[in-house]
């Protein structure tokens, strides 16, 4: 078996516009297309021996075993590593089950599709269900708890940590979208100008003062100290001499920890002994450069955690440990603790496993012990200095039993320190009781506090800590998305999303905006190339200064990973029609059509769909859709437009050469077609189909038709606003156009222009594309017969797998079969091609440049209408010229004279 392609969706797509995180593995599996399941000796017993959790999948079958039945009865094995990926992520900790394996068409080819819940670990998956497959084939043993450990293992290395996990959570829970601005725990929660962010528990609200205090734990200590706060006595040393006179000064036991340091890293508790003190210190100066020595405070460990300086949540903290049986040692208890199911590896579950480091064998070897020691019945024997979770300890929340005392204390405590969000850490033996009166003590105020031991405690309720903070970063009422209008379709989505962002920046908005030319936020280009796919969307939503996105939307980024937002306010599809077919398994147009259908059925239900009436493929969308539809239509009478408006439908018609809204039975006419520059004078019927969607899409968020109106006569076809669609250069004696058309439907709506063109003859500058079929190819050629009086044929920058000459040769044919006379000249470069079109082109000439690189055509066009305009100028043609200011001798000695 190949495997021929892996990629990753991460938003609605093809295959599912609800599930969004699938991997979708072009498999090709050879000769077992002829050798099913049933064909092969032994295979399910094998696989059942293996992986025996398989037979809790359903299957088609609808129950338990089905998979199983299915494999006796004989499956192919796409289906099989289907199940066989899936199973593996959920016996690694990662519970999916979405999947389904469909044949491409292609003899033994098969995309199996299969959900993730970290992307690098389901592409590690596919991979290796693969591996598994082919060892249970050949009857070879596997290794299977080597594959589901490395997948635990990278998803520690690229999940979002417990707290950043669990605020993102609850931000989805409430339709709020968020963004992973890096692989760590950078994350964005809303989108463009409503945007806020976190890093774990860092907000985009938090004071950096007040993290820079809480860094520093002699700072805190004392700024907490001058506000009556009880702290324990202690001294900030750096060398053994400065220790010496500490430990003169507080006594024993203390503590011994660094300045800087977090997550109990480089502290060391309960030090009774001068050795004691200097390893410790040497430890603490292995995280930074001071340690501050405290008297150690006896009593329990606890954990108040205070939100918007309101207190959410406590959790009293044991660090790990083992209870002596008198018969087992250290080593066989942590065993036998480690089995405990709610302990896993690293943050997978509530509780993490205990290991052995070298920092346990010297807490050890303070009491006299060694992990291989023997502890008494009943003795407890901690392994950790500290409680923290991520080394094995545990937590009991207690947020009921805190005395109203101390909650004002850790309330007064965050507005002190000036954190939003803060954990603060406090011994004492009894948290029932007013802090004073219990002689315990703050220990440490912690910014950026982890969120686990309160949201899964090890006893006791476990505590939605993340709601306060989203409530904090968005207070009911207060918005978190930017509207989103999202244009699909094969022709007309370049110009019609121009027009639609053109008209809101008309009234007002911040808009961001990709197409096919780049990426454009608030009309400054900012990234260049085609942006249609999924990462221009999303950095159009990153963008802090947008409040609205109007996003061109192509299949390439569709098909590759799914769209770059969960959701649209408004979606338009222009129309289906032949282009890209044979790529990426879509090879006919119901298939297309489903591919852009993705985007109608990403609207949310309060939003509006836009529909081409006159494409049937179009408005077959309508009967998926969960939200409002709109229509549009060249066609006033179109029967589909006719019925819906009959039923309080909302439409944008041409009718009696108007482009005009209509509303139920009523019309709000904008403006005269021919009126409108787009247009141009109503021979570009094209343009007036891309016009109609962009209005109504303007329409539906509230533009009024006057505004509709004044935007409609500013936006002139031009490379400025609408570079290479349509732009109509007037050379001296002839005219230029520079198109994008590219694809049969393309050609055929440039073809009606010119049979409106009086100019003759029609000069047509033409290339093929490599990834076409060898029909569309040729379609070209007999379409371009048929417009142009001479063709002139070059060749794309990018030939996308084929020879220039193959291209060339199926265009000739089209050509030939149309019209066997017809002047044809070959010249490959586009520049050498343009050059000779516009060089040779007759008195009363039309040249048509066809151009994919649009950019450079139309800057060499642009050079070549300077020179053409070229006007001989001499100082005779000043106006108001006055001779006595003119020097006519040049021969003028110069001469300076001092002031």
């Amino acid at each position: 078996m190949r495997i021929l392609e892996i990629r990753a969706m991460r938003g609605p797509n093809y295959w599912s516009v609800r599930r969004h995180k699938l991997i979708i593995m072009r498999l090709d599996i050879g000769e077992l297309e002829e050798r099913p399941t049933d064909k092969i000796p032994g295979f399910f017993e094998r696989m059942k021996e293996l992986i025996p959790s398989l037979y809790d999948h359903r299957c088609s079958e609808g129950h338990k075993g089905g998979f199983f039945e299915r494999v006796q009865r004989g499956t192919w094995m796409g289906h099989v590593i289907e199940h066989i990926a899936l199973e593996i992520q959920t016996l690694a900790g990662m519970d999916t089950g979405f999947g389904r394996t469909r044949s491409t068409g292609e003899h033994g080819v098969y995309n199996v599709v299969f959900s993730y819940i970290e992307e690098e670990v389901g592409r590690f998956a596919a991979k290796a269900s693969v591996a598994i497959a082919e060892a249970l084939i050949a009857g070879e043993p596997y290794d299977l708890e080597s594959d589901i450990q490395r997948m635990r293992e990278i998803r520690e290395e690229h999940r979002l940590g417990p707290s950043t996990g669990s605020i993102v959570a609850e931000a989805v829970k409430r339709g709020i979208p968020y963004l992973r601005l890096n692989s760590q725990s950078l994350v964005q929660l809303g989108h463009g100008v409503h945007q806020k962010r976190i890093r774990a528990t860092i907000t985009s609200r938090t004071s950096n003062i007040g993290v820079e205090i809480a860094c520093d734990k002699e700072e805190t200590k004392e700024l907490l100290e001058s506000y009556e706060i009880p702290v324990p006595r202690g001294r900030v040393v750096r060398t053994e001499e400065g220790l010496a006179e500490a430990l003169d000064r507080i006594g024993y036991p203390c503590v011994i920890k660094p300045i800087g340091g977090n997550h109990g890293r480089g502290a060391t508790i309960g030090i009774k002994t001068w050795d004691e003190a200097v390893a410790a210190l040497e430890k603490a100066k292995e995280v930074s450069r001071r340690a501050v020595v405290e008297r150690f405070i006896t009593g329990l460990d606890h954990r108040l955690l205070v939100i918007d300086h309101k207190f959410v949540a406590a959790a009293k903290r044991t660090p790990a440990c083992v209870v002596g049986d008198g018969k087992h040692t250290i080593r066989e208890l942590v065993d036998v603790v480690n089995q405990d199911p709610r302990r896993g590896y690293g943050h997978e579950k509530v509780l993490t496993q205990i290991d052995i480091d070298d920092h346990t064998t010297k807490l050890l070897a303070r009491t006299g012990m060694t992990p291989d020691s023997v502890p008494a019945a009943g003795e407890t024997v901690y392994l950790k200095a500290t409680a923290n979770l991520s080394t094995g300890g545990t937590a009991t929340d207690v947020t009921e039993l805190v005395h109203p005392y101390n909650v004002f204390l850790a309330e007064r405590i965050s507005r002190i320190i000036d954190l939003d969000i803060c954990g603060i850490d406090v011994m004492t033996d009894d948290i029932t009781q007013p802090l004073p009166e219990t002689g315990g003590a703050v220990l440490e105020v912690n910014a950026a506090p982890g969120f686990r031991m309160h949201l899964e405690p090890t006893e006791g309720l476990g505590r939605n800590v993340a709601e306060p903070v989203v409530d904090m970063l968005f207070p009911p009422g207060a918005p978190s998305r930017i509207p989103i209008i999202a244009v699909t379709g094969t022709n007309g989505k370049t110009t019609t999303t121009r027009l639609t962002a053109h008209i809101m920046r008309n009234v007002g908005h911040k808009v961001g905006m990709t197409c096919s030319d780049g990426v454009y936020i608030m009309n400054r280009l900012l990234q260049k190339g085609d942006c249609t796919g999924p990462a221009s969307a999303q950095f159009v939503l990153k963008d802090p200064l947008v409040d609205m996105a109007v996003l061109e939307t192509a299949r390439g980024g569709m098909i590759r990973a799914g769209l770059g937002f969960e959701h649209c306010d408004v979606a338009v599809v222009t129309n289906i029609a032949a282009d890209h077919l044979g790529l990426k398994d879509i090879n006919t147009l119901e298939e297309l059509a489903h591919v852009k259908s993705v985007v109608p059925r990403s609207v949310r239900r309060e939003g509006t769909a836009i529909l081409n009436a006159d494409d049937e493929l179009v408005m077959a969308m309508r009967k998926q859709c969960d939200c409002r539809i709109a229509l549009f239509s060249l066609d006033e009478n179109n029967r589909l437009i006719r019925q819906h408006c009959k039923l309080g439908g909302l439409a944008a018609i041409y009718e009696n050469g108007f482009i005009t809204i209509a509303k139920g039975e009523w019309k709000l006419r904008i403006e005269k077609a021919v009126n409108v520059p787009l247009t141009y004078g109503g021979k570009a019927v094209f343009n007036i189909q891309n016009i109609l969607p962009a209005v109504l899409a303007a329409y539906v968020r509230g533009v009024k038709v006057e505004e509709l109106r004044q935007a409609l006569a500013t936006f002139v076809p031009s490379p400025a606003q609408t570079p290479g669609r349509m732009n109509l250069f007037q050379f001296k004696h002839f005219q230029v156009v520079v198109d994008y058309a590219h694809n049969p439907h393309g050609f055929e709506a440039l073809g009606r222009f010119l049979d409106k063109v009086p100019d003759t003859p029609k000069i047509g500058v033409i290339a093929g594309v490599g990834d076409r079929r060898d029909e569309d190819t040729m379609n070209l050629g007999r379409l371009s017969a048929r417009m142009f009086d001479e063709v002139i044929i070059r060749q794309d920058r990018n030939l996308r797998g084929r020879s220039d000459d193959d291209i060339i040769a199926l265009l000739i044919s089209g050509i030939r079969e149309v019209a066997p006379d017809m002047k044809v000249t070959v010249m490959k470069k586009e520049e050498e091609a343009i050059r000779h079109a516009i060089g040779t082109a007759p008195k009363g000439a039309f040249v048509v440049l066809c151009s994919d690189v649009v950019p450079d055509a139309l800057e060499l066009v642009l050079k070549l209408k300077e020179h053409d305009e070229q006007v001989p100028f001499s100082p005779e043609d000043i106006p108001n010229r006055t001779r006595e200011l003119v020097v006519e001798n040049t021969n003028v000695e110069e001469t300076t004279h001092d002031l």
